[in-house]
């Protein structure tokens, strides 16, 4: 990069030394916000569990185009059985998604938040979003838009996005030193030039955090999602939580990475749930900690922990999540998947909120019902401060396997010795994976010999 350029970003966004938070400024609420945003940010769903629960949202896939290549992605679009952002099954033009919207809509009189979050970037389609955005709100003025980006764009495009009414934003800021961004992307393509290494980082941080804070100057309600790569960023997060909540991020969301097949850090080790969660507590000292991220994918549809985006896929079958494939011919076996929302194996074992509970005779698969856990085990996992548990996480063990006492085999992610130990003593197989649920299941009562 030409050090003229390095200059003027500097200019436009001198780099953070870190310093104190000054947690009496990150009480007050954005200044710009008003009644109006406030009661939409108590209704949607990624700002509040209360709202995940009652709440719908909806995503449309009307940017497929993506200017940066992040080691960590893999952006697939007819990928039906996958949960994580960046997937969808399709593509959707602004006037299919205004078509979407109203049937969406007509279905769900609890539907309060359009979001555009992919599969590319929002703001790398700002033709497509602005359009869409456009198309919605002439039928709708009271619906809640909010966008997701990486933020390389954000600088340019805010004053028209406040305009449109877009009230939320979620920025994906991995880290505010662009040595270790350097680390993480491959490649941004920024005004029409590609820059790689050290000089791709230095534009996308400096216009990240200049578009966050413009944005949260304009009253909008910003979430920052970061990515936690071991051995990368996660000695890092927390200054990067620190600095965000300085310019007027209202919540956070540290995501564990989901190892993904084809992309180049499909062999990192994710970090453990333990880990996660300390980390969760540090940084929210600084900012909020949002607990309830589901990852959701491009078209995603309902509530957080209840997806219905395949019943409204264009060309293909609506299969009701509990309708039977086939007819049960012999004794079956019952098999629990710890998924988040039914369609990817993607949860540790001790992380689980519910099973989803299988029924197989080795050659049909039907899903016999979502079971909770017990709600007073989730005061096990975190203490009053939200901040990891400290007492022995033996209880918590004993209430999932048992749980699941009915069970021939559990499908997990990953495991711990400890859940695995006490699962085997009980006779319940346990298979590590991550791949789609019907796989999965398959797998399972293939092992147990059906």
């Amino acid at each position: 990069m030409k050090k003229g350029f390095r200059r003027e970003l500097r200019n436009q966004y001198s780099w953070p030394n870190k310093t104190e938070t000054d947690d009496s400024i990150l009480a007050q609420p954005p200044s710009a916000t008003g009644l109006e945003v406030e009661k939409k940010t108590a209704e949607h769903p990624c700002y509040s569990p209360a709202a995940a629960r009652n709440y719908a949202r909806l995503h449309l896939s009307v940017a497929p185009l993506c200017n940066l290549s992040c080691n960590y992605c893999l952006r697939d679009y007819d990928c039906p059985n996958e949960s994580r952002p960046g997937v969808s099954s399709g593509l959707l033009s602004p006037e299919e998604a205004l078509e979407h919207f109203l049937v969406v809509k007509k279905d769900r009189p609890d539907l309060r938040v359009v979001g555009i979050a992919g599969p590319g970037d929002a703001l790398a389609n700002f033709k497509e979003t602005v359009k869409t955005l456009s198309l919605i709100r002439e039928v709708d003025s009271a619906i809640t838009f909010c966008l997701s980006t990486n933020g390389l764009m954000l600088p340019h495009c805010i004053n028209e996005l406040a305009a449109l009414g877009v009230t939320h934003l979620t920025i994906t800021i991995n880290a505010i030193n662009p040595a270790v961004g350097a680390h993480i992307y491959k490649y941004a393509d920024y005004l029409g030039q590609r820059y790689e290494g050290v000089a791709a980082a230095e534009i996308l941080v400096a216009n990240q955090l200049s578009g966050l804070k413009l944005a949260a100057d304009l009253g909008l309600v910003v979430k920052v999602n970061t990515v936690l790569l071991k051995g990368i960023n996660d000695t890092h997060v927390e200054e990067v939580i620190e600095r965000v909540a300085a310019l007027g991020a209202q919540i956070s969301n540290i995501m564990q990475l989901i190892p993904v097949k084809g992309s180049t850090f499909e062999g990192m080790t994710p970090i453990s749930h333990i880990e996660h969660q300390v980390l969760r507590w540090r940084c929210d000292r600084h900012l909020k900690q949002m607990h309830h991220c589901r990852q959701c994918r491009a078209d995603a549809v309902g509530l957080l922990d209840h997806d219905q985006s395949l019943n409204y896929h264009r060309h293909r079958p609506n299969p009701s999540p509990t309708s039977e494939i086939g007819n049960l011919k012999t004794i079956p076996l019952k098999i629990a998947v710890a998924s988040k929302n039914g369609l990817l194996v993607d949860q540790h074992f001790i992380q689980a909120d519910h099973f989803y509970i299988y029924e197989s005779n080795g050659q049909n698969i039907r899903l016999l019902e979502t079971r909770p856990i017990n709600s007073t085990s989730r005061g096990e996992r975190y203490g009053k401060d939200g901040g990891p548990a400290l007492q022995k996480p033996e209880g918590l063990i004993a209430k999932l396997v048992e749980t699941i006492n009915d069970c021939d085999g559990v499908v997990v992610m990953r495991i711990g010795e400890a859940p695995k130990t006490h699962l085997t003593k009980r006779g319940i197989a346990v298979i590590s994976t991550y791949e789609t649920v019907d796989k999965a299941v398959r797998k399972a009562i293939t092992s147990l010999g059906h």
